[in-house]
């Protein structure tokens, strides 16, 4: 059965952050690293002028001295309010009322609170008591994708159901002085924070994306590649030597999967240049096909889950025309590629 996908809201938090302000920052943080400026030109190569953070640069729990307890709690109250204001404004725009949602799935992997943001959201929104919920907290950048898959196997299942999907990401909690290695530097420029939602069903409420199938791929032997990791001193996102490869290794299945399928039009999570035009050119497309994964990365940088539905918005503004076929592909830690194509119903 097809699932059905609303224009996503996208909430960005108020402090803008620019690359050159977080290039000042290392280079008066690292003045004395052996390999500065290679970290430089790679920031200055990764696709992102600009970026929101929930706190200014400075803060305690961006750049200052904050441990562990402070950025996570701080992390995760940013993404409620973040997460509350995406879900809000796409329950409105989907001309529906908080009392019309049946279930709510939620993907973050920054903050830590027990109960979870699916919870937070159904007090916050005031979603009825009964509302089935489905939290995911270690999905990272495949959260987006990944969340769109639960809820098009949700309205399967319970095709008369109205589900929220909300993806949000305070990654400026791992802007984090005490990492010192060449990608976690490049993460300081690529990582930002925001929240994005939108509502399933299985049956259209308004022009967009018709999900038709769905594909979860983990590539083997990849465990190490990229990992979050905890210390007193906060958050951490590591990754190894094999880890830049690893998107362009998951095509050979996604091309399995497609079969012979001709792809007109793409969301391409943005985990920086070379991933999106990887992609694109297993998909058989271009960078001006392209280029809301492009311009997304540059204006907002990689945004975790929330990236995708980013892009998706993006792509509301420019729609490709009716039946046009389209895929939606995002990477996590595992390293897990997680995709869905379906046709766009205007």
């Amino acid at each position: 059965m097809p699932a059905y996908v609303t224009a996503p809201q996208v909430t960005l938090p108020a402090h803008k952050v620019t690359t050159a302000e977080i290039l000042d920052d290392i280079r008066s943080r690292h003045h004395d690293h052996p390999r500065l400026g290679v970290i430089l030109r790679a920031i200055g190569n990764c696709g992102v002028s600009t970026r929101h953070f929930t706190r200014p640069l400075q803060s305690p729990t961006v750049a200052g001295t904050a441990g562990v307890a402070a950025r996570t709690q701080v992390a995760f109250d940013d993404a409620v309010t973040m997460a509350t204001n995406a879900a809000t404004r796409a329950i409105t725009a989907a001309g529906l009322h908080p009392s019309d949602i049946d279930a709510v799935i939620t993907s973050h992997a920054t903050g830590y609170s027990v109960p979870n943001l699916d919870v937070h959201l159904i007090n916050a929104l005031g979603l009825p008591p009964t509302t089935r919920r489905l939290p995911m907290t270690t999905l990272a950048c495949a959260g987006g994708v990944h969340t769109l898959i639960r809820a098009h196997d949700y309205v399967t299942a319970r095709p008369t159901d109205r589900v929220l999907v909300v993806a949000t990401e305070a990654l400026s909690t791992s802007y984090n002085h005490a990492d010192t290695s060449i990608p976690s530097m490049i993460y300081k420029a690529l990582f930002a924070d925001s929240a994005a939602a939108t509502i399933v069903t299985a049956t259209p409420l308004q022009p967009g994306l018709r999900i038709d199938d769905t594909l979860e791929y983990w590539l083997p032997d990849s465990l190490d590649r990229y990992a979050g990791r905890l210390d007193a001193t906060g958050m951490h996102f590591d990754s190894t030597r094999q880890a830049p490869a690893s998107a362009g290794q998951t095509m050979p299945a996604l091309r399995e999967w497609l079969g012979q399928d001709i792809v007109d039009w793409a969301v391409i999570h943005p985990g920086g240049p070379s991933i999106i035009r990887d992609v694109a050119q297993a998909l058989g497309l271009d960078d001006v096909d392209a280029h809301h994964s492009y311009a997304s990365l540059s204006e907002n940088g990689n945004l975790g889950g929330a990236s995708v539905l980013d892009i998706l918005a993006r792509t509301h503004t420019t729609p490709p025309h009716g039946g046009a076929l389209g895929v939606a592909a995002a990477f996590g830690p595992g390293f897990t590629l997680s995709a869905l194509r379906g046709e766009w119903q205007d």
